[in-house]
């Protein structure tokens, strides 16, 4: 491995420990005395606050109408009614206090203690109401107020096949005032579909507008709050952009008040998410609101708001929105067609995207169909991968080992012109000519597999396929580390307490990879120097991306040895300078500056 090689690998890596520091979570936060998470939303004056109307402490003092008004006093106090509804995916609870839903268990998902997936904040009661300003002036959530249904209490239904529900809780306010919400609900979909009917509202509600909001976020499911928060985020989609909010910090909160046509709102963890999609020009804008804070044990919660804008003209119309709860598969967010899959992270938008979605994904779930465990189909995609490099690597081998038999009469070259910097790179490079070899075709291929290897790291991290699929021995979930040991002390810098086994092996294959192609006595320090950084950096990566690289640099060896056994002790011969030299690396690194 001859100098420019060296710091190629060099500069690689240096690009690695770079992005690495930038992607990887940082530490959990010491515990602080802080208030828990604010279950509301404080908007900007000059619109409507999604908040609960404050209850003054002296509530005695203080009647419904005091609180609700003329209009929705009378629904303050009522009888609270529990509806479930079980389909194939899920279990869901909805109550007529507030019309809200106050649990949805996904059935196909288990939380890291093994209790099945709860998305919605059942300990504040549920979420998805309505936010107003009465006629009268009062602020009014429909989550103080009581619904009617018809069902009695507990009545449960159970979905199956192409089966649908709907499920109507009504509002009647007086004088034939009504506000109906009727929530379908069918087998085999994540989402329900949900039509607000207003009629004769236009006096009991003021400004011509309301809100359809979402307060509490989702629920965490995952062992590791710090690293689930690190992908909790809100977004809106309005006006053909994607608007992205993450939580303030501890104490603070992240606001963004938006104005315009919305095509949806969203909020997410590491692998569910929520959406609220009105039909397609139905809303005049939105409101999105993070706030963050510790938990025990050092972890971090995230928690968003989200609020839809809607506009009410005549007080008799009606609105749909469809709600989706569930997982961030790709396929299913990406079926419904409304740009929702660009909540995924799949990497940066102008490369590494693309390869996720248009070729890691689809070739995963190819290989998904014929292969049933994701450890092995990872272990075919290295093989895949390894093949459809196969042109460029050889040819980098045969560079590298002209290389190698360069060495002698470079080195003599050095010793000839060692007084003469200039006449010694420019007689190099006529030797590199003459011989038809190109220095930058060595870790050419390296540099090739680094979109590649971004997006693997994007889609082990946030893909929901990999999560808590266990391949064989100690691996029981591909998208985390795999731990093999747990030091009594942290590497400095990396912050390494838990050692990770498929890390460990990548970094010895490496170590082998580079003991049979580095020859040059100068460059020994490369052979456990590039190793060791990456095994550190790799160490907190998720086992799916470390197995992958582990596979691919067996693979790698086997080819090196394979390829030494049948070239053997093939002499150096000079290229016909009309023909040229270098193959394939040759020419597509020609115009590469010349590396001194």
């Amino acid at each position: 491995m001859n100098k420019q090689t060296t710091i190629g690998f060099v500069l690689i890596g240096l690009v690695l420990l770079i992005w690495m520091w930038v992607q990887t979570p940082p530490p959990a936060p010491r515990p602080v005395a802080a208030d828990s998470l604010r279950s509301t939303m404080a908007l900007p004056k000059d619109t409507v606050r999604v908040e609960h109307p404050a209850v003054p402490r002296d509530t005695v003092a203080h009647s419904p109408q005091d609180l609700l008004g003329s209009f929705f006093a009378q629904r303050g106090s009522g009888e609270e009614k529990v509806i479930v509804i079980t389909t194939d995916l899920y279990t869901a609870e909805i109550t007529s206090k507030g019309g809200l839903i106050r649990k949805w268990e996904l059935s196909g998902y288990k939380s890291w203690d093994g209790h099945p997936v709860q998305l919605v904040d059942f300990d504040k009661g549920g979420d998805f109401s309505l936010l107003f300003t009465s006629g009268d002036g009062k602020l009014i959530n429909t989550r103080n107020l009581y619904f009617d249904i018809r069902e009695k209490s507990w009545t449960t239904y159970r979905l199956s096949g192409d089966q649908s529900l709907v499920l109507e809780l009504s509002l009647p306010v007086g004088d034939g005032r009504r506000l109906a919400k009727r929530m379908t609900f069918t087998n085999g979909k994540y989402s329900f579909e949900t039509e607000f009917d207003f009629a004769g509202m236009g006096q009991a509600i003021s400004n011509f507008e309301y809100q359809i909001v979402w307060e509490n976020g989702l629920r965490y499911a995952e062992h590791n709050s710090v690293d689930e928060s690190n992908f909790a985020l809100a977004y809106a989609y309005s006006g053909g952009e994607l608007i992205e909010v993450d939580a303030g910090k501890n104490g603070e909160t992240a606001k963004r008040d938006i104005n315009g046509a919305t095509d949806w709102v969203a909020t997410r963890n590491k692998y569910f998410a929520l959406a609220m999609m009105p039909d397609r020009g139905a809303s005049q804008g939105a409101y999105l609101e993070g706030a963050r804070a510790t938990t025990p044990n050092n972890g971090v919660k995230k928690n968003f708001a989200l609020a839809l804008k809607m506009p009410l003209t005549t007080g008799s119309e009606r609105t749909r929105v469809t709600v989706y709860l569930g997982p961030l598969d790709f396929e299913i967010v990406k079926g419904y067609k409304r740009g929702l899959e660009q909540i995924m992270s799949l990497g940066s938008a102008w490369i590494i995207r693309p390869i996720s979605e248009y070729v890691m994904i689809p070739l995963f779930q190819f290989l998904r169909m014929f292969i049933p465990n994701y450890g092995w189909v990872i272990i075919v995609f290295s093989i895949i991968i390894k093949l459809a490099l196969q042109p460029l690597t050889r040819t980098s081998m045969k560079s590298m080992k002209r290389m190698q038999a360069l060495t002698p009469l470079m080195n003599e070259i050095r010793e000839k012109y060692k007084d003469d910097q200039n006449k010694q790179n420019q007689q190099i490079m006529n030797l590199y000519k003459e011989y038809g070899v190109n220095p930058a075709a060595g870790c050419l291929p390296m540099l090739l597999q680094m979109p590649i290897l971004f997006a693997l790291y994007a889609v082990f991290r946030s893909s929901i396929g990999l999560r808590q699929s266990a391949f064989m021995f100690w691996i029981n979930d591909l998208s985390i580390p795999d731990t093999v040991l747990r030091l009594p002390f942290t590497i400095p810098l990396f912050g390494i307490t838990d050692v990770s086994g498929l890390a460990l092996a990548m970094g010895i294959t490496m170590f082998l990879q580079q003991k049979m192609t580095v020859t040059d006595p100068r460059q020994k320090a490369m052979v456990w120097m590039m190793p060791v950084l990456m095994t550190l950096m790799f160490n907190s990566l998720p086992s799916g991306l470390n197995l992958y690289y582990f596979v691919f640099n067996l693979l790698a060896i086997g080819q090196q040895v394979w390829f030494n056994k049948r070239t053997g002790d093939e002499p150096l011969r000079k290229v016909d300078p009309k023909k040229g030299g270098g193959g394939i690396l040759a020419r597509l690194t020609k115009d590469l500056p010349k590396m001194k």
